[in-house]
């Protein structure tokens, strides 16, 4: 009996000093604690801090400059160039923007207004917000420079650029002491490698790769479903189609156009004009104009030629008489696609106009309406076929011309 109670003490001795040997009791001083608790919180920003230093990388820009940024730490944001806050408006966030050039800011009275009339759906979709920001420049076509004063006076910590001049970006950059991001599309506009690269690009420096991914993959998305459509028309059944109406908005007419228009390549159509010495947009001679009349099925003419074409018109009526097109009304606008610089979106979506004007039974369940807002959805979030169409210069919007009225 005795000896059962030793065992018994014995074992509930062991138990306690088990138990204490797992207890961690905390004897420090209350002004010892509070010491320890302030360099734990001061630990946390050390941290946050090596972070955010790790998070810096170097990006190599769309003119082979190379740029340290820190993706997503941007609030502040200037794009200055043509066409680099539209293309800017497709991936990033445009309450960041922190100045807005005069050429996108409606409410001043001085200010290049040569486009107000275009349906320019990055301004559809903005252009309210952009009157509420300072000026970075005036921008437009006669602004060759930035203007770094100004873009200073509204504090960017990063510029989005399309000037495509290394030295002058380098230049500009260490002026204003923040990354300066140069932007390219290419040749190709909105089909061209180097306007999914930019996009990417954008959407590593704000972290938006999704967006940015999404957006080029329904660009290859729609190539391809155009391109499967028309792959196997054969040549002997395809019209021969005239594309005028292109480049600068300012001089275009009847006579520019291109025997390598892309949204003639991807659609595969047959380009009347084949025999010009050099690619790209360019004016060909009134006689060439007239002597290709003959072989014109079909005209397809870009909305930016109108207001040039209709006084031209008007001097002389007959200056589309030798046109197969014209005096078989097989005449079509489709929408100004470069206006300070190319809309991306409006160039996809003529793309599918020219494809359903040139083979209408291959593109019959297709809606112009309904396919331009399914566009403007991907690249702003909203529909906007409404408001292109009634843009002035947008005419109505996509159709085919009555040749006896339009230019009255």
């Amino acid at each position: 009996m005795k000896r059962n109670k030793v065992l018994a003490l014995l074992l509930a001795a062991l138990m306690l000093f088990t138990l204490c040997s797992c207890i961690s009791v905390d004897i420090s001083t209350p002004e010892e604690a509070q010491e320890q608790e302030q360099e734990e919180e001061a630990a946390v920003p050390a941290e946050e801090e090596s972070e955010e230093a790790a998070a810096e990388i170097t990006i190599t820009d769309m003119i082979g400059r190379e740029v340290t940024v820190t993706p997503g730490s941007y609030t502040r944001v200037v794009c200055i160039g043509a066409g680099a806050l539209r293309m800017y408006s497709y991936i990033g966030d445009v309450s960041l923007l922190c100045g807005v050039e005069d050429i996108d800011n409606t409410s001043l009275e001085e200010r290049p207004k040569m486009f107000d009339s275009v349906a320019r759906p990055y301004m559809l979709a903005y252009g309210e917000s952009f009157k509420t920001l300072p000026s970075c420049g005036v921008g437009g076509p006669q602004a060759q420079t930035a203007e770094a004063e100004k873009i200073l006076s509204c504090e960017p910590d990063i510029v989005i650029s399309e000037y495509e001049d290394v030295e002058k970006e380098d230049a500009l950059q260490e002026q204003l002491g923040v990354p300066v991001i140069t932007l390219k599309a290419g040749p190709g506009g909105v089909f061209d490698e180097n306007f999914y690269a930019t996009m990417e690009m954008l959407g590593v420096i704000f972290e938006n790769e999704e967006k940015a991914a999404a957006l080029v993959e329904f660009i290859k998305t729609e190539r391809a479903e155009i391109e499967s459509r028309t792959a196997d028309v054969a040549d002997e059944d395809k019209p021969a189609v005239y594309i005028c109406g292109l480049g600068n908005w300012g001089t275009t007419n009847h006579l520019m156009t291109a025997q390598n228009y892309i949204s003639f390549t991807v659609a595969n159509v047959k380009n009347v004009v084949t025999d010009l010495a050099a690619p790209g947009i360019q004016a060909i001679e009134e006689e060439k104009f007239t002597s290709l009349g003959e072989d014109m099925d079909i005209i397809i003419m870009d909305a930016a030629a109108v207001k040039n074409i209709k006084p031209l018109y008007a001097e002389d009526p007959t200056m589309f008489d030798t046109c197969k097109a014209w005096q078989d009304g097989e005449v079509y606008l489709e929408m100004a696609y470069n206006a300070y610089y190319t809309n991306y979106e409006t160039a996809l979506i003529n793309t599918w106009f020219i494809a359903k004007t040139v083979y209408p039974d291959l593109f019959e369940d297709i809606d112009m309406d309904e396919k331009t807002n399914e566009v403007t959805q991907v690249f702003f979030g909203m529909d906007l076929a409404d408001q292109i169409s009634a843009a002035p210069s947008s005419f109505g919007g996509y159709q085919k011309i009555d040749t006896a009225t339009f230019f009255e």
